[in-house]
């Protein structure tokens, strides 16, 4: 469906309206193209229905002035509904950047979330791992002796213990496997919380 603004006899009040949907653009910058015409509609719609209700046919600017009071300042309004969206983008893509973006928004709706962001954090040291094996082979691995050494990454120095580095080559492709593996684990626990905190809402 097509976005169409609401055309005012009164200039000042077309430069208020462009200006109130300025905001709103402004305010959802950050989701995809879709969900943007969605909330651009349906604000618009709520503006167009509370100006056809109010009383004062006869003074246009005013009719608008007190309906964008009414409706609020669009970053505030806005704001639960474009952290919620981002959320369920994130969770559908698994797009890292996405996946960032939603959890800084969605920080004020509980501590869990901020967990979660430093859970992704957490990920970004298997990438350090994977650049630390290649600069320094015989330090970086996985040890293991059992019973006594248990050190998967860590700078191993002492020449005894680097005999029980048990991955050798492959320690790289293993650490880039459960890179990948606690991310989709990390994103899907993340969505089962957006489901969570959807069905908590409906009731």
């Amino acid at each position: 469906m097509e976005f169409k603004k609401i055309q005012f006899k009164n200039a000042d009040s077309q430069k208020i309206y462009e200006n109130y949907l300025k905001q709103i653009q402004s305010a959802i910058k950050k989701l995809n193209q879709e969900d943007q015409n969605d909330i651009l509609m349906e604000m618009n719609s709520h503006i167009y229905e509370s100006m056809s209700k109010n009383e004062d046919e006869n003074d246009e600017l005013k009719n608008l002035i007190n309906t964008l009071d009414k409706i609020g300042i669009p970053n505030d309004v806005l704001k639960p509904l474009v952290a919620e969206k981002k959320l369920n983008q994130a969770t559908k893509t698994f797009n890292p950047i996405h996946i960032f973006e939603a959890l800084i928004l969605n920080f004020s709706y509980g501590i869990i979330y901020f967990i979660f962001f430093i859970l992704y954090l957490f990920l970004f040291s298997f990438v350090v791992l994977i650049f630390a094996k290649l600069f320094y082979p015989n330090n970086v691995g996985f040890f293991y002796k059992k019973g006594e050494i248990f050190q998967y990454g860590g700078f191993i120095e002492n020449e005894k213990l680097q005999n029980y580095e048990i991955l050798g080559n492959w320690f790289i492709p293993v650490t880039i496997l459960l890179a990948i593996l606690f991310y989709f684990l990390i994103t899907l626990l993340l969505k089962l919380k957006k489901s969570m905190r959807k069905k908590k809402n409906v009731v």
